[in-house]
């Protein structure tokens, strides 16, 4: 029996249990190789861990279950991405029962449920910021070789940083490589969230779209999607909202039932939010405002190099870090573009 100080692995000591299900559990620990610095205000964070255990053998364990907790660990060790969970340790060891352990970086912050659960609502300018960061973290997983998805975004899987970043946790549904025609498969994803091709053992990246729209739909409402009305199998959210139609209309095209005629990428996606060609978006709050227009073409820096644009409704400011001068030679071709596309 796991119980409180309890040292694993002789390195590892468990302070309080964070979730348990079913021949699983997950600890809050201190990893003692690391030494407390008192005069680094971040040393007690570097020594807090989160440790992951299934246990091997329980009644309630399938070979399905050890498979997926081993390539989470396989996939955590390939991440390289500040909003990723990071992978510390893996072993196993033998306390009654024989478990699997998984320990990685403890992220703090809220989760978007708990948040939820508290009676928070979320506004317009905060779902666009929540899209925004959770499609960078699609595109990064998702333009890896093999591509990496997740298949289980929701809110209890999202975090809400102390530094206002969203954080994507919980990788044990996590899938690495393409469906094999006629090979077997493990149903993972949380109903409500998941699209129909993935109970079907299909999940392609716009699978992970589909779950990014419909937590962004349990923001919005407060109400899970599972509990939400559906016709024709879409989830009915937009009765009652007071956010822009265009919005809605993204959230939409991220929850179609149909994949293809969903989103393809997280690149494709992000774009929808920022091409003045595929939607415009405003959001007011009280010191920021973004604005897209619908009416102006897009236009992108060179590629390869540090120059950003910043386009409004009738300016365009170009930033160009450092002080060389030769990179003002790669404005020229971009100026023969704006010279083409704007009035």
């Amino acid at each position: 029996m796991l119980e409180p100080d309890q040292i694993l692995c002789d390195r590892y000591q468990l302070k309080r249990k964070l979730g348990q299900a079913p021949g699983r559990q997950t600890w809050l620990a201190t990893d003692l190789s690391i030494n407390l610095d008192n005069d680094d205000p971040n040393s007690d964070l570097k020594a807090t861990v989160v440790v992951k255990l299934l246990a091997f053998g329980s009644d309630t364990m399938h070979w399905d279950d050890l498979k997926l907790f081993q390539r989470e660990a396989q996939v955590l060790q390939q991440l390289r991405h500040p909003h990723l969970p990071t992978y510390r340790d893996s072993f196993t060891i033998e306390d009654r029962l024989y478990w699997f352990c998984l320990v990685q970086d403890y992220i703090p912050g809220s989760s978007l449920k708990q948040l939820l659960d508290k009676g928070d609502r979320f506004t317009e300018q905060q779902i666009f910021q929540i899209g925004i960061n959770i499609l960078h973290l699609l595109a990064y997983l998702h333009e890896l070789s093999p591509p990496i998805l997740h298949r289980d975004i929701k809110p209890s899987n999202l975090i809400l940083g102390e530094d206002d970043y969203i954080y994507l946790i919980d990788f044990g549904a996590v899938q690495d490589r393409a469906a094999v025609e006629g090979a077997s498969f493990t149903v993972v994803g949380s109903y409500g969230y998941a699209p129909m091709e993935q109970f079907g053992g299909r999940a392609v990246p716009a699978s992970d779209l589909y779950a990014l729209g419909a937590t962004l739909i349990h923001l919005l409402t407060g109400v899970p999607p599972a509990e939400l009305p559906q016709e024709g199998l879409r989830i009915q959210f937009a009765e009652g909202l007071s956010v822009d139609p265009l919005l809605i209309e993204w959230i939409k095209r991220l929850t179609e039932p149909d994949v293809r005629q969903r989103f393809q990428t997280a690149q494709a996606a992000l774009d929808a939010l920022r091409s003045p060609n595929s939607i415009a978006l405003t959001f007011s709050g009280s010191n920021t405002r973004e604005h897209v227009s619908a009416n102006l073409p897009s236009v992108r820096p060179p590629a390869n190099t540090r120059i950003t644009l910043h386009q409004t409704d009738d300016h365009l400011v170009i930033q160009i870090p450092g002080t060389n001068p030769w990179q003002l030679v790669l404005l020229f071709p971009l100026g023969i573009t704006l010279s083409m596309l704007l009035p």
